[in-house]
Order: C-alpha cells, then structure tokens, then sequence
C-alpha cells in the first residue's frame, strides 16, 4: 500500500459511533445532553468543595481532582464530535491525532491512580480515624495528585512518541471515536506485533498494580466495617465507601474491557461503545454517584442554594 507522509498537513478520519449509527442525530443530541451533564454536576461540585469549609478535607480533595479529571476527560472528545456533526465529516490532523492520544492517556492513567489513592484515604480513615489529618495532611494529598498526574504524563508520553513515529498507510480511516492507539495501529504499515504485545503489558500492568491497591484497602476497610458495633457508624462507612467502589467499577470496568481483554474477543462496533461509556457517560455519572449519597454534599448544595436566594 502506498505510504503518506507524516506531516502536519496529513490527517486521519474518525469512523466513530455516529458514522455506523442509523440515527447520528439522536447520537449527537444525546452525546451533547451528557457533555452539558457533565460540566454542569463536575463543575458545581468542583465550587461546592471549593466554597464550603465543611468539605475541606482529604476526602473532598481527591474527589474535586477526580471530578476535574473528569471534566477535562470528557471536554477532549464531546465538543469535536458536536463540531463533527454539524460539520458532516470527522477529521482529526496527524499533531492533533498524537495530542488527542497523549491526553486521553494521561487523564485517564491519572484517574487510574487517583482511584488507589482514593481507596487508600478510605483505609487510612475507617482503620486509623485518630490519626486521619497526620496520614492525610495537605502535603500528602498534593503528592498523591502530583503523582498520579506525572506517572500517567511520563507513560503517556513515552506511547506516543512511540506509536506517531510508524509510518500509515493512505487507508486513514480510524474505526473508533477517538484517536486511540489500538484502532492507529493497524493502519501502521510496518510490523507493530512487538510493540502491542509490550503496549498490552503495560497497560495490564498500570490497571492492574491500582486496582490490586484499591481490592487490597478495601479488604482491610470492610473487615473492619462489618465488625463495627456501631450500626449507624457501619451505615455511613458503607455509603462513603459504596460511592468510591461504584466509581472504581464504572472506571475499572471499561478500562479492563477495552485494555486488558484481548482484541480477539471485541468487536470495533463494542470498542466504540466503550468509548462512548467511559469518555461521556461516566464523567456524568460520576458526580452524581458522590453527591445524590452523600449527605454533606447534599448539605453544602441546599446551604448553597439558601444563599442564593437570601441574596436575590
């Protein structure tokens, strides 16, 4: 096949879920009610932490920098697939193709380890609850956001650098709804098995060393939960920690299915489903999941609220 140069002018076209939908209209108009869901519940609970002192504590913190991930993940793939529609083509340039790459894998290698992290603070509240503020000072909780951002950046980084240098083929149609590397990858015109079975490692190993973390904490938090003699004190250690299980589920569900499960077993029609689930879908849920069960964000909203109308 004939080779085309990767030059900035070159570009790739996404063949996504509204191309193969028989109705990309109610696609688009759904994909957009979900973006406006998600900026809306991620962005007013973003301010609630941010403006009520109640939420200012280790726990709130990791879930604002969850819900900011969020809102970023979902921003990179809604508002050009809205764009696309209207424009009836979906194009992406060869820069903006390894861009999109770049901060699809970091966001969302950030979120993997902010999801251990999350458990962690879990742990170190219900297992040392008098020496929560000491495990959990502010430091600690900026290094663990530092952390998750630079380790996801540096692998990120590193995959896609890698996957831009082979050369494509005029075939330029990307079977997905994003650029991603295992859909680029087979209009490589080169051999690329070494590099998917070394991209399949890692990605196993970056999803798998967390959620070993999230499994191992979540052992030891509900052993001590379900030997708690309170029964309202287990009540509200299951909901907190219901929240933040549903949320690694969503995540981790996805992530395992799309990743973990070999390409044999899924189809492009199911990868770009998934796509559409953990890029759209679960931005919007996520919010949602931590503040309808929580009862302090659900205070902070209703004092929010009462605010507002004392000041009209």
């Amino acid at each position: 096949m004939e080779l085309w140069n990767n030059t900035l002018e070159s570009s790739f076209f996404l063949i996504g879920i509204l191309q193969s939908s028989k109705y990309p209209g109610l696609v688009c108009a759904t994909i957009t009610f979900l973006y406006l869901v998600a900026v809306t519940s991620n962005g007013l609970l973003l301010l609630l932490i941010a403006m009520h002192r109640r939420l200012h504590v280790p726990m709130y913190f990791l879930v604002s920098q969850l819900s900011l991930m969020d809102l970023l993940f979902t921003t990179i793939i809604s508002p050009k697939t809205f764009v696309d529609y209207l424009r009836g083509q979906s194009i992406i340039s060869f820069s903006g193709c390894g861009f999109q790459i770049f901060l699809i894998m970091t966001i969302g290698g950030a979120e993997d380890i902010l999801l251990a992290f999350m458990a962690y603070d879990r742990y170190v509240a219900i297992q040392h609850p008098l020496n929560y503020m000491v495990f959990m000072r502010p430091k600690v909780c900026w290094s663990m956001v530092a952390t998750s951002w630079l380790l996801a950046s540096m692998n990120a980084l590193v995959h896609t650098i890698y996957t831009m240098h082979f050369p494509f083929c005029r075939t330029r149609e990307i079977s997905h709804l994003l650029c991603e590397i295992p859909p680029l990858l087979k209009l490589a015109c080169a051999d690329t098995t070494k590099y998917q079975f070394m991209l399949y490692t890692m990605g196993v190993t970056f999803l798998l060393i967390p959620l070993s973390a999230i499994i191992a904490s979540y052992t030891r938090v509900l052993t001590t939960v379900f030997h708690m003699s309170s029964a309202q004190g287990r009540k509200k250690a299951l909901l907190t920690c219901s929240s933040h299980l549903t949320v690694v589920g969503l995540y981790y569900g996805a992530a395992v299915f799309m990743y973990v499960l070999p390409s044999a077993y899924h189809s492009p029609q199911q990868d770009n489903i998934i796509s559409v689930f953990y890029a759209i879908i679960t931005p919007a849920l996520n919010p949602l999941i931590y503040s309808l069960r929580n009862k302090d964000v659900l205070g902070a909203l209703k004092n929010h609220i009462m605010t507002a109308r004392n000041n009209l």
